[in-house]
């Protein structure tokens, strides 16, 4: 806990228990029964979000309490490789509507190369953790860089895969690349606009930190018992960083991006998106459409009615 001379003493946290957590659970329970209400269709949603919320952070605590103890660099390594692993995957798989080839790979890189120099930098210099790799400073601070990149990078991506496919840009493009310009003079407009959008939520988000809204990282602090000073630097710090981060992880997908939809011909390869769902979920939609085949087949109740043809009459 921070305290210095001339400043209170907090008191300790109170202690929580699942009842506590079960009695936040209303609040979705709520939003559920509004939704059914309402019919907006999004009762399955929140319920499948709230439960993978529940077990994920369930088992997060569980890992970062071993890490915590441990304090092996080796250890903080894989935690860090792992939230990228995961950024990656639910960029990749959950949240993008159309793809391109290697884009797992593009985005694993973008995210890495992003989130893990700021992070050590920034944990190193700008909040003086010594040594940087501290679990418990460290392994928080690439969490929230790398989800706030996720959500960049997935603006970015969408944006530019969307731009391509429609013809007027794309027949642009072709024709600044017909007149000898390269793939990055040819598609500036474009690339300029999609980090325009991509970085404009991180800006707004900076703008009213502190007048409008109390950010989470200052709230963590402040429950945790630090100062209010401490948690608003500490707050600025983070959010200098987030905004770096965002930035480097948004160029990078940008640009290999483009690398991959311009050939190296100069060709426009527009026919390397894929807007079809991502090969997981057409794996699980295969099998399952097998496990119910199966299942009328072999279970007399699931079998499907057969249709019995009506009597034709003949009038005599």
């Amino acid at each position: 806990m921070d305290t210095s001379p001339g400043q209170p003493e907090y008191s300790a946290e109170p202690n929580l228990s699942w009842i506590n957590v079960g009695l936040a659970l209303s609040f979705i329970l709520f939003d559920v029964a509004l939704s059914s209400v309402l019919r907006l269709g999004i009762e399955r949603p929140l319920i499948t979000s709230s439960i993978r919320c529940v077990i994920q952070l369930g088992l997060a605590s569980t890992l970062l309490q071993k890490v915590f103890d441990a304090k092996n660099p080796w250890a903080v390594a894989a935690i860090v490789c792992l939230l990228n692993v995961l950024g990656t995957f639910e960029v990749v798989v959950n949240k993008s509507k159309k793809r391109h080839p290697h884009m797992f790979i593009s985005t694993l890189v973008g995210l890495a190369l992003s989130n893990i120099p700021v992070g050590v930098l920034g944990s190193r210099f700008a909040m003086s953790n010594d040594p940087f790799w501290d679990p418990r400073q460290f392994i928080p601070i690439v969490g929230m860089l790398c989800g706030s990149t996720i959500s960049g990078v997935v603006v970015s991506s969408t944006y530019i895969l969307r731009e391509f496919r429609q013809v007027d840009n794309s027949d642009k493009v072709e024709m600044y690349l017909a007149f000898g310009a390269t793939r990055w003079e040819a598609c500036k407009s474009m690339s300029v606009e999609t980090l325009r959008v991509s970085l404009m939520p991180t800006i707004n988000q900076m703008s009213v930190l502190g007048i409008i809204s109390i950010p989470g990282m200052m709230t963590g602090a402040l429950l945790g018992g630090a100062s209010v000073e401490r948690a608003a630097k500490l707050q600025m710090i983070i959010m200098f960083m987030i905004s770096a981060s965002n930035a480097l992880g948004c160029i990078l997908t940008t640009v290999m991006t483009l690398s991959i939809l311009i050939d190296g011909d100069s060709r426009v390869r527009a026919d390397r998106i894929d807007s079809r769902p991502h090969a997981v979920w057409r794996i699980r939609s295969a099998l399952w459409l097998k496990v119910v085949t199966l299942a009328r087949e072999n279970i007399p109740w699931m079998a499907t009615p057969k249709t019995v043809a009506p009597a034709s009459y003949t009038l005599s």
